[in-house]
């Protein structure tokens, strides 16, 4: 992934979101049990056969949808394409880097469902059950996604500059905008889990892996060997943008606590990953998941339990798209 999975600054109105239990009064389990009976089948018959072809959807999909829940809350804004009155959330710089099998899985359930139950299913309801049927084919847990979002009525780049994270963003900020949002240190170390899989652009971390001191090429929390390793994969990064690096390097398929693991042996890939196991208020959290893997998929299902209810829409604030790149008027 290539970015860590955090931030989104909460200064005007247009980040107000309900509170936890409003978020939850039109929202249920059972939403399309009438109005789309197949619609979990349909999902997982989706997801599987692209993970199946795609092995990159899992962490595409999961990444999507952060950036998609940490700009608004989860309302599909993301999957809007830019138009020539308007650029979208999804041409934002930082949101470039995201992969096509995050968006392709969306289009391709949003097509069967429209077949099977038109005009129904929201496309903000597809995202997030898909990103939590791939983190569960992958080795995850499993968590409960209530259903019945509606999709936004806007989408802008603008509203990205300073909301979505990057790598370099010191801790004190990554607290801060955390806890804006009403997420402890505890769920934003579960939710950095994530990046136990996908991979990380060298563009991302180049500033501690090359002339990081007079001293040392490299930051000294890296793993000597494994820096090396790294310089070496991305020698050419200015040429070629695109080389990119597994964020866990030990088993950058599975969804584990590898990632943890890795952390207090200097194989973090991000400034933000090196972070987590130095700062104190986050270090007993990584210790802790990294020697307890069940303690970790507990934490990660709850927060992201919590992080798929927020910010989104209900009928009369968004509609249901007939297609998920366009609105509908």
């Amino acid at each position: 992934m290539a970015s860590p999975l955090f931030l989104f600054l909460c200064f005007s109105s247009l980040f107000f979101t309900p509170s936890y239990s409003q978020r939850q009064s039109f929202l249920s389990v059972n939403y399309y049990q009438k109005t789309c009976p197949r619609f979990e089948q349909i999902l997982q018959d989706t997801t599987t056969n692209k993970q199946i072809s795609s092995p990159t959807t899992a962490a595409a999909t999961l990444r999507l949808f952060f950036h998609d829940c940490f700009i608004g809350g989860c309302d599909a804004s993301v999957l809007i394409s830019s138009t020539p009155f308007n650029k979208a959330e999804r041409d934002a710089d930082i949101n470039l880097s995201l992969p096509g099998d995050g968006f392709d899985v969306v289009v391709r359930a949003k097509t069967a469902l429209e077949l099977a139950c038109p005009g129904v299913v929201s496309c903000a309801d597809i995202l997030a059950v898909a990103a939590r049927n791939l983190v569960l084919m992958i080795g995850g847990p499993y968590y409960s996604v209530k259903l019945g979002r509606k999709d936004s009525l806007t989408s802008t780049a603008s509203s990205i500059d300073g909301n979505l994270p990057k790598p370099t963003m010191p801790m004190n900020q990554i607290f801060q905008i955390f806890e804006s949002r009403g997420f402890s240190v505890q769920e934003m170390v579960a939710l950095s889990g994530a990046h136990t899989i996908g991979f990380s652009h060298c563009k991302e971390f180049s500033s501690i892996l090359y002339n990081y001191s007079i001293t040392s090429e490299s930051a000294p929390s890296y793993n000597p060997r494994f820096s090396q390793a790294l310089r070496d994969a991305c020698a050419n990064y200015h040429q070629n943008p695109t080389l990119s690096v597994f964020n866990d390097v030990m088993s950058p398929n599975k969804f584990d606590n590898m990632y943890f693991q890795n952390l207090p042996k200097g194989l973090g890939l991000l400034s933000s990953d090196h972070a987590l196991n130095s700062d104190p208020r986050t270090k007993g959290y990584v210790d802790l998941y990294a020697n307890n893997q069940t303690a970790f998929f507990e934490a990660f299902g709850a927060a992201m339990e919590k992080l798929s209810v927020y910010g989104v829409k209900s009928e009369g604030k968004g509609e249901t798209r007939r297609r998920c790149d366009a609105f509908n008027n």
